[in-house]
């Protein structure tokens, strides 16, 4: 989900945009980060399926949608599991698209993230063979424009919208139906699947730091995408980091918040 300013030029940037982000950082700054559980990135087969363990996946079709967070995700998981990209064979499919190939058969696993990984187990016959935790980073971002942050009055505009966002953070935590009710009314999801998701996923973000972990975890990731030419080059992602937001804050390690077994 992506939202913004006309005042500050400010957008928040979710785990499936990290490909947009990097390729506009010409344009974009990083101002702030939340650190959320990765449970709902995830890989999901059928329940039928043999498949028990990532390293199964060697020949398998797999969907994806190219240069998510998911995608990433699933370059991880595959090498934690001795694969390769190399290894599988990559369908490169939007959501909407790979459900689809998904419920008839077409694909052997789907790489996906929340909501969809809420929707998928919901309305479907599916399992989650891994996830993101221990693999990914689990953080999202706050971004805005070079020219707000060199205006005094807009930076300050801008660190008060980040102080709010980190109340609002927070409220969702404490009222995940209200919110789950909103965002199903906004959005069009299925209300269960919109409190799944908040649980599994958005309602456990903490407001942290973009420290020099956060920075170092992200270029990995900038590093990823252009050796896999998801972007034209390697670029230094510290270089479109402004951190005089980052005071009070935890550091960007800092534990998720927990729904306890309904975020499981």
């Amino acid at each position: 989900m992506t939202t913004s300013s006309r005042a500050t030029r400010r957008s928040a940037v979710g785990p499936s945009r990290h490909l947009a982000t990097l390729s506009a950082l010409v344009a974009l700054v990083v101002v702030g980060a939340a650190h959320g559980s990765s449970a709902g990135e995830a890989i999901v087969v059928p329940k039928d399926s043999p498949l028990r363990d990532p390293a199964q996946l060697k020949g398998r079709s797999i969907a994806v949608a190219q240069g998510s967070s998911a995608h990433y995700q699933l370059v991880a998981s595959l090498k934690k599991a001795g694969l390769g990209i190399t290894d599988v064979k990559l369908k490169y499919l939007q959501p909407a698209d790979a459900l689809a190939a998904f419920s008839r058969g077409k694909v052997d696993a789907w790489a996906i993230w929340d909501p969809y990984t809420s929707q998928v187990l919901r309305s479907t016959k599916a399992r989650v063979l891994t996830t993101g935790e221990g693999v990914v980073n689990g953080l999202s971002f706050q971004v805005a424009s070079p020219p707000a942050l060199k205006d005094v009055e807009k930076s300050e505009a801008i660190a008060d919208l980040l102080v709010r966002l980190h109340r609002a953070q927070t409220w969702v935590f404490t009222h995940p139906e209200a919110w789950a009710k909103v965002w199903a009314k906004e959005t069009g999801l299925p209300y269960e699947v919109a409190l799944d998701a908040i649980k599994r996923s958005y309602g456990t973000r903490v407001p942290v730091a973009v420290d020099p972990a956060a920075i170092a975890s992200e270029q990995a990731i900038a590093d990823t995408f252009a050796d896999l030419k998801l972007i034209p080059q390697r670029f230094s992602f510290k270089k479109y980091v402004d951190t005089r937001f980052n005071r009070g804050l935890p550091p960007s390690s800092t534990t998720p918040r927990s729904f306890g077994k309904a975020s499981s």
